[in-house]
């Protein structure tokens, strides 16, 4: 029987590839990185060629000593929200427009104007925002006219390589559950959104399950790809809900935390979770017939960096004489600090707010600044700030389910400082996975297994990952962060007038 997995985790700065045994052991993993063109201030393009460039260089890296006919399986995790269009023959018409790319904001108008956001939002699981699929194949309809009438297809970034490899068009239901025109209720696309929008269906594809096989290795590719002929190309999934496999989020009611640049809360579901604020949003979860509750903020380990950077120059400077790490030494002066950080609050709002505050005016802040604080107490009020913020989100999720354990993953939780005050805020066991830069990776990878029929169902995540330690919160401490938190809260809206004025500056 074959024994290896690949996953491709097609990132925004590169495409991840990585080899797994099918019984869960990584073998190796190998980035390829391709730039991002960042133009007009909110635009954002990548070349689709250089996915496939990626793809087919990583394999040959991966498979290198390796008999490319014991993968079992290929499947692929991707940057979601993107717009890929492409001709009959599956050739791309333009650039592929990223989830980062902001420029379709009048579409967004457009559809605020012709629909109750409320209404919108119990149908896709989302907000309308320009940042999803369908806002910006409007925007190439109503700015390339000669572009839109010869697309045949609107692609993800990950359904294009599948396409590349298989001749087949397909997405899954959780990059398309990023569109903003799925309806997340019956799994299929709304015929409502669409023909407000006045875009034909036919240019989207067969929504399918992350397991599903979408072809195999024909002899031609296999010459340019690096894989074996016959080889099954699974599905996969977005990339956030890949995540959310590979931290353990399977079952209902499993809960994790990314602490990465961006950092998001999630837990599994077996209905949506709607929030009478619009706070929080929706996937559909790689895991058939369950949902994946969300809530992501824009800068948590990118505040941390901001403040390394910033303060921390000379923490930096040790490290490398010691050949350490800046941020173990940045943990030894949280740790110094107490809760609270001697009354001192952090905002964590430098690249404004998604969830849950939706304000791309908000800006960041140290509040109640005075003469004797330290550097550590400025780093503890970051964190504390990064996590009351991302409480925020988990208590929207706590009205629907009893949440009393949370799996983290990423970065920042590395420092023992922080997991603890995540404990303590939370009120949670905090549990740190072994892995905790893989779960994206992981997550294709039981997605390749479960398709190919190696793996019974993606329970099978239990012999990919393990808890390394669990920290169990200080109530006491929980107490004061409660009372902090409302602080932070009553900070936050207090300051809406002067984020407002300071952008107009």
């Amino acid at each position: 029987m074959p024994s290896y997995l690949i996953a491709h985790d097609l990132g925004t700065s590169g495409d991840k590839a990585t080899l797994f045994t099918t019984d869960g052991q990584l073998v190796k993993s190998v980035t390829y990185t391709y730039d991002t063109h960042f133009f007009n201030s909110t635009w954002a393009e990548q070349n689709p060629q250089t996915w496939w460039q990626a793809l087919c260089e990583n394999n040959r890296i991966l498979l290198k000593d390796i008999d490319a006919k014991q993968v079992a399986g290929v499947a692929f995790s991707g940057q979601m929200m993107g717009c890929v269009v492409v001709d009959k023959n599956g050739t791309p018409l333009r650039p592929a427009i990223i989830w980062a790319d902001q420029r379709s904001q009048s579409q967004e108008a457009y559809l605020r104007s012709k629909m109750d956001e409320t209404e919108f939002y119990h149908i896709t699981g989302h907000k309308i925002s320009a940042s999803y699929s369908i806002e910006k194949l409007m925007w190439i309809r109503d700015n390339e006219p000669e572009i839109y009438r010869q697309i045949y297809k609107m692609l993800q970034p990950k359904d294009y390589l599948i396409y590349r490899l298989t001749g087949s068009f397909v997405t899954d239901f959780s990059d398309a559950s990023g569109t903003n025109c799925l309806d997340l209720n019956r799994l299929e696309w709304s015929d409502k959104i669409l023909q407000i929008a006045n875009i034909d269906k036919d240019l989207l594809t067969p929504v399918l399950p992350s397991t599903h096989v979408a072809g195999e290795i024909t002899p031609s590719i296999a010459a340019e790809c690096g894989l074996a002929v016959g080889t099954p190309i699974i599905i996969g999934g977005g990339d956030g809900v890949c995540a959310a496999v590979g931290a353990g989020s399977v079952r209902s009611g499993d809960t994790f935390n990314y602490l990465g640049s961006s950092s998001w809360v999630a837990l599994t579901s077996d209905t949506p979770i709607y929030d009478p604020q619009l706070r929080t949003y929706n996937w559909a979860h790689l895991v058939p017939g369950k949902y994946s509750p969300n809530g992501t903020m824009q800068a948590a380990g990118n505040s941390y960096h901001f403040i390394k950077k910033t303060l921390c120059k000379d923490l930096e400077l040790i490290a490398k004489q010691q050949g350490g790490s800046a941020y173990r030494l940045m943990d030894n002066e949280i740790a110094a600090s107490p809760v609270g950080a001697n009354a001192l609050l952090y905002l964590p709002y430098i690249l404004g707010e998604r969830s849950p505050r939706w304000n791309s005016e908000a800006r960041g802040a140290f509040i109640g600044l005075k003469m004797e604080h330290t550097r550590g107490d400025m780093l503890r009020a970051c964190v504390e700030g990064i996590l009351m913020n991302l409480c925020v989100i988990l208590d929207v999720f706590r009205k629907e389910m009893d949440i009393t354990s949370i799996n983290v993953i990423g970065g920042l939780a590395k420092g023992d400082p922080v997991r603890h005050a995540l404990a303590d805020i939370y009120g949670v066991k905090a549990n740190r996975l072994n892995w905790l830069d893989e779960a994206t990776s992981m997550g294709a990878a039981v997605a390749a297994g479960v398709g190919a029929g190696v793996l019974a169902d993606f329970t099978a995540i239990d012999k990919f990952i393990q808890v390394d330690d669990v920290i169990e919160p200080n109530w006491e401490n929980h107490k004061k962060y409660n009372e902090l938190k409302a602080i932070f809260d009553e900070s936050y809206f207090a300051l809406l007038n002067t984020y407002h004025n300071l952008a107009k500056f």
